[in-house]
């Protein structure tokens, strides 16, 4: 009888490793996949009062209480204090009714005191000259020259033609001519005449 040849295998370093390196990774592989579906098995899901907040979760009904908890009810703004102005004093003071206005009476201006009156003829003049008081001769002032009344004597001269009245301030002398009693200053005379008359009748009124 033929003996049966045996042949030993041999390993090499390289194979042993790769056989223990395939052993770990299937250790491995599976504690993974244990503790996957360990994890898996599902923690058990939060009640809806964990899951809020303490704040918002209903509130536990009383052992007393018979019917179902009512919500309780939320809570109201409160508004902020408004500031407050202070008035002054002068206007805490209570409102009255306005006055009425009260009609206060028109004062008359008297009318000046006529002193003495009279007629005359009257010319005018414009010459550029010192006036007897010692003012500067202005024709478009409405002035005049008298033999004697007091400077600064208001007159009032009327021309009987037309009714025209003008009321000069005395400030010089003159004129020195027969049957003229007044030299009107060119503006003056304007106001009564035509200055291409050059004299007219006047009536005066000294006014006092």
């Amino acid at each position: 009888m033929a003996g049966r040849h045996f042949r030993t295998r041999k390993f090499s370093p390289v194979a042993i490793a790769a056989t223990a390196a395939v052993g770990v990774a299937l250790v491995v592989g599976g504690t993974v996949g244990a503790v996957q579906l360990t994890s898996g098995s599902a923690a058990p899901e939060p009640t809806v009062a964990e899951a809020l907040p303490s704040t918002l979760a209903p509130a536990s009904p009383s052992p007393s209480a018979s019917v179902s908890p009512t919500r309780s009810p939320s809570p109201t703004a409160t508004p902020s204090p408004k500031a407050t102005r202070t008035q002054a004093a002068s206007r805490s003071k209570a409102r009255t009714a306005s006055p009425s206005p009260t009609v206060t009476a028109k004062k008359t201006v008297a009318a000046a005191k006529i002193v003495d009156s009279g007629s005359c003829g009257a010319s005018f003049y414009d010459e550029g000259q010192m006036t007897a008081n010692g003012e500067a001769f202005n024709p478009d002032a409405l002035t005049a020259a008298h033999k004697t009344l007091p400077f600064n004597t208001k007159v009032r001269v009327t021309n009987p033609a037309n009714g025209k009245s003008v009321t000069v301030r005395i400030n010089d002398r003159g004129p020195y001519v027969d049957g003229r009693c007044l030299d009107l200053s060119r503006a003056a005379f304007a106001a009564i005449a035509s200055v291409d008359l050059g004299e007219v009748d006047v009536k005066y009124e000294v006014l006092g």
